[in-house]
């Protein structure tokens, strides 16, 4: 049976101040940024001469290039929800609390399962450096 067990930092983060996941949500776009800076090691590294040649290196390239489109429409619905708190706190008429924190639990499943899958992705970028 796959029981999930609950992540204690998300609930105590969705009962929290909208500040706090404002806060969430700036730590988020660093993350990303770090991220983006690190594809662009990766790039070099595989742009070397003799990855050239490697079906497996023409491979970790495209996924680099993947990986770069991910970051920016993942940072876009990052700034978009930043907008939507802005909007939130100007007591725009339509818009809830709740809306904006069911939104910022979407975001955050989207920033673990990518932040796992960017994991795997540099395991193998290390593995085929290695054998560089």
């Amino acid at each position: 049976m796959n029981a999930t067990t609950p992540n204690p930092k998300r609930e105590l983060l969705l009962g929290a101040g909208l500040d706090v996941l404002h806060q969430e949500s700036r730590e988020w776009l660093e993350t990303i940024a770090f991220w983006k800076d690190e594809t662009k090691f990766f790039f070099n590294l595989l742009d070397k001469k003799e990855t050239k040649e490697s079906e497996y290196g023409h491979m970790l390239k495209y996924l680099d290039t993947i990986h770069e489109n991910l970051f920016d429409y993942l940072a876009d619905d990052i700034t978009d929800h930043e907008k939507l708190l802005s909007r939130l706190e100007k007591n725009e008429k339509g818009l809830s609390d709740a809306d904006y924190r069911d939104e910022h639990q979407k975001l955050n499943e989207s920033m673990v399962l990518f932040e796992n899958d960017f994991k795997e992705f540099k395991k193998m970028v290390f593995g085929y450096a290695k054998k560089l």
